[in-house]
């Protein structure tokens, strides 16, 4: 189908077993997310053409690139595709710009489609073009590494947990260049991570793996909030909100979000006002009253609708919230649930302790 990658592979491995059928878009950022083993590097390298499956087809915007019933698999120098892996895997006799350079090479009837200066912008390269690549530091090598595959101008990104082997520091230089390039990018990118909150951060679509199969697909906020995604019910459970910066509080370094819901206070001057940003708030930090409280710590105290309870097993239970045409997951005990005597459809109020908060 037009406007989507279709893929449809089995892998049958000595105690594992690939078995996945989904349909993602054919533009923007899809996250691969899953526990270590679920999968996730496997599909990418059969998407790669690195791994040959038992059965498979792939469909890239229109274009039959792989399909065992008819025994079509393009080979990997013709998928015009570009991996980016953990380690950055440059060229160590090569500088930087000759690394740039071979991507370009590499993008051949493609090349008009490249603005090399402008990706040299984008990851903030210019003062790096003549080093060479044993001197760069861990975040400085994988800046270009990303840089390098975009210049091959790929019809299909592939980024297997980029950031996973950077420090902290080095992760938060990378990111807002990810998120740059999210916005700004007209190929389909598939993310595999198995940090939800990077992966929340970046990524419109979310592709959930678990055992070699996808257990759910669809839009971000729409898989964060299902409630029947194992995989993401404990300790990862959380929800994204989209708003926008509405005021900045600089004495006390405050800034106030608008969304759907109402307004939301988070520590820090983030961006000016009429910026957007994305907020993600974990489900062990919001808590739930039925009373506005008199006296609290707490700045954002929201109005809310229980929208779904989750099972009411074990100590703690998840209840998905309705705050305007936003969904928020919070986590509480069964205790509280049972004291409250919570019901779908109850009108209460929302205390978010913390939020993540990406620009």
């Amino acid at each position: 189908m037009s406007g989507s990658v279709d893929i449809r592979f089995v892998v049958r491995h000595s105690g594992f077993d690939l078995d996945v059928d989904l349909e993602v878009p054919a533009k923007g950022m899809t996250g691969i997310f899953g526990r270590s083993g679920a999968g996730k590097t496997t599909l990418l390298r059969c998407l790669a053409g690195l791994e040959a499956p038992l059965a498979g087809r792939l469909v890239v915007n229109g274009d039959t690139w792989q399909d065992s019933s008819s025994n079509t698999s393009l080979p990997v120098h013709d998928r015009h595709v570009a991996y980016v892996f953990q380690e950055p895997r440059l060229f160590d006799h090569l500088d930087v710009r000759g690394n740039l350079d071979y991507g370009r090479k590499r993008s051949g009837s493609r090349a008009e489609r490249v603005d090399q200066d402008e990706i040299i912008d984008m990851f903030e390269l210019h003062g790096l073009l003549d080093r060479q690549t044993e001197k760069l530091s861990g975040g400085e090598a994988q800046r270009v590494a990303i840089a390098r595959a975009l210049c091959s101008a790929p019809e299909l990104l592939l980024m297997d947990e980029p950031l996973a082997s950077l420090d902290d520091e080095r992760r938060r230089e990378i990111l807002p260049l990810l998120e740059r390039l999210h916005r700004s990018l007209d190929v389909p990118v598939l993310y595999v991570s198995h940090n939800i909150d990077e992966t929340s951060g970046l990524c419109d679509q979310l592709v959930v793996m678990d055992g070699g199969r996808v257990v759910a697909n669809g839009e971000l906020q729409s898989v964060l909030t299902g409630m029947d995604v194992p995989v993401l019910a404990g300790r990862e459970a959380g929800s994204i909100i989209d708003a926008v910066v509405t005021d900045i509080d600089a004495g006390f370094e405050l800034t106030t979000l608008g969304f759907s819901g109402g307004e939301m206070v988070v520590p820090g001057v983030i961006g000016e006002p009429g910026a957007e940003v994305r907020i993600r708030i974990r489900a062990n930090d919001v808590s739930l009253c039925r009373q506005r409280p008199i006296e609290t710590t707490i700045l954002n105290v929201l109005p809310a609708r229980v929208d779904d309870i989750g099972a009411d097993t074990g100590p703690t239970v998840l209840i998905r919230l309705r705050l305007g045409e936003e969904f928020l997951l919070a986590r509480i005990t069964r205790r509280s649930l049972r004291g409250l005597e919570l019901k779908e459809g109850d009108e209460l109020l929302a205390q978010i302790k913390s939020a993540t908060v990406r620009s």
